[in-house]
C-alpha cells in the first residue's frame, strides 16, 4: 500500500473517530431527566428502556473507537492492511468498507462460523 493510500485511511479513520466523539459528547435526553421514576409502569419501563438501548449504543461507539484507534496505531507502526490472523494483506475493498478492520475477509468468514 502506498503513502497516499495510507494518508487517505488515516484521514477517514479520523473523521469517523471525530465524528464519534462529537456526537457521544452530547448528554442524551435521559440524563437531562431531574427523575425518570413519573408516570405509570409503562411509561417507567419505556423510559427503562431507552435507557438500556442507548447505553448499548455509547458501549458500541467505544467498540468502534477502541478499533479505530488500533487502526491508525497500525498505520503508524506500517503494519495497516495486514490481517492479524493469517498474515496476509487485506483487500483495498475491504479496507474501504471497514477501515478499522484488523482481518482480511476469508479469517473474518472463519471467525464467524
Amino acid at each position: 500500500m502506498n503513502k497516499r493510500e495510507l494518508k487517505k485511511f488515516r484521514t477517514a479513520l479520523q473523521e469517523k473517530r471525530d465524528a464519534i466523539v462529537n456526537a457521544t459528547g452530547k448528554k442524551p435526553h435521559w440524563e437531562n431527566m431531574a427523575d425518570t421514576r413519573h408516570g405509570d409502569f409503562v411509561d417507567q419501563a419505556s423510559d427503562d428502556n431507552e435507557v438500556h438501548v442507548n447505553l448499548k449504543l455509547l458501549q458500541t461507539d467505544a467498540k468502534l473507537l477502541r478499533a479505530i484507534e488500533a487502526a491508525i496505531e497500525r498505520i503508524d507502526k506500517g503494519e495497516y492492511g495486514v490481517c492479524a490472523a493469517c498474515g496476509e494483506a487485506i483487500s483495498v475493498a475491504r479496507l474501504k468498507a471497514v477501515p478499522w478492520t484488523s482481518v482480511c475477509i476469508d479469517c473474518k468468514g472463519k471467525k464467524s462460523i
